[in-house]
């Protein structure tokens, strides 16, 4: 069995299908790059960071995943060819706040943009969102 962190990744992915502008394109922790500019907009789903609280004296842990969404895409205005996906993957994050019974609740956080120089400027939109969940003290899959 998997972590309930991998669970609540694997939902998100199953969230954002069918993400205005990506098709398939929808990538956990890429490893490899995006070889070519006909591969944008695509969307890179990451966390990188989970805190934990006990925050009673149940045997049960509180989560807080940080999630990061990133919609690469290029032009000559990167991030207004990224805004249909970000307003697309917002919304589809924001549907279900339990991601299928995954969590607790889904809450955004900061949206920050990085512009790439080249010979075709390519824009990162980073989507944070904080997704909590709990788990027993002893066990992260339940």
């Amino acid at each position: 069995m998997a972590s309930k962190r991998e669970d609540i990744l694997d939902a998100i992915k199953t969230a954002l299908a069918n993400t205005t502008g990506v098709s398939t394109r929808i990538y956990r922790s890429r490893t490899l790059p995006l070889e070519q500019r006909t591969q944008l907009p695509a969307l890179l789903i990451s966390w990188n960071n989970d805190a934990v609280e006990q925050t009673t004296s149940l045997p049960k842990l509180d989560w807080s995943l940080s999630v990061v969404l990133t919609v690469l895409s290029s032009g000559s205005v990167p991030d207004e060819q990224a805004d249909a996906t970000v307003v697309s993957a917002h919304s589809k994050m924001m549907a279900d706040l339990t991601l299928g019974g995954n969590c607790i609740d889904v809450e955004p956080g900061n949206v920050t943009f990085e512009a790439i120089d080249g010979d075709s400027p390519i824009g990162a939109v980073n989507m944070e969102y904080i997704i909590r969940y709990r788990t027993t003290t002893t066990d992260l899959e339940s």
